[in-house]
Order: structure tokens, then C-alpha cells, then sequence
């Protein structure tokens, strides 16, 4: 399984479009850490949507891809309207 990490925007966004993805392969991680990982992306995909906040202004945009062979999944969210389960995904991927 291949996870892709892109984010869009934001108050930094002429430094981050420049940034490329992050990405991570589960061949590369341990069984713990890719079972982890599963979890994290199941209850981010089965959360409610956050409601969104109209009066956000340069807000950051998050998507995940999932590319489960050949199963593509993807998730987005943003800084003002993300679930608690989304936000947990999203902080577990950019500390890996």
C-alpha cells in the first residue's frame, strides 16, 4: 500500500507547491506501524465531515491518497474543517 501526503494552500503556500508529496510505501514499515496505519485510515474514511468554516481565509488543504493495490482512496480536509480522525492521520503521516 502506497500513501501520498499533498497539501495545498495556506499562508506558506509559495513554499509548499514547490515541496513534493510525501509518500510512503507499508512495505517500508514494520507490521505494527502498517497496522496502525490501516486503522488510522479506516476511521479517518468512516468519520462525519467536519463542518466546513466559511470565514477561514488561507487555510491549508491536506489530501491522502490511498493506493491499496491498485484501490485508490482519497481523503481530503482542511485546517478549518477536519475530524478529530483526520487531523489523528494526518499527524501520524508527517511525523513518519
Amino acid at each position: 500500500m502506497r500513501v501520498t501526503l499533498t497539501t495545498h494552500g495556506g499562508m506558506a503556500a509559495a513554499l509548499t507547491r514547490r515541496l513534493p508529496p510525501k509518500v510512503l510505501d507499508t512495505a517500508d514499515l514494520s507490521p505494527k506501524a502498517e497496522a496502525e496505519l490501516r486503522e488510522l485510515i479506516s476511521a479517518a474514511a468512516t468519520a462525519p465531515p467536519a463542518a466546513a468554516n466559511p470565514a477561514a481565509r488561507d487555510e491549508m488543504t491536506y489530501t491522502v491518497t490511498v493506493d491499496d493495490d491498485g484501490e485508490l482512496t482519497t481523503l481530503t480536509a482542511s485546517d478549518a474543517a477536519m475530524s478529530a480522525e483526520f487531523s489523528t492521520l494526518l499527524s501520524w503521516l508527517e511525523d513518519q
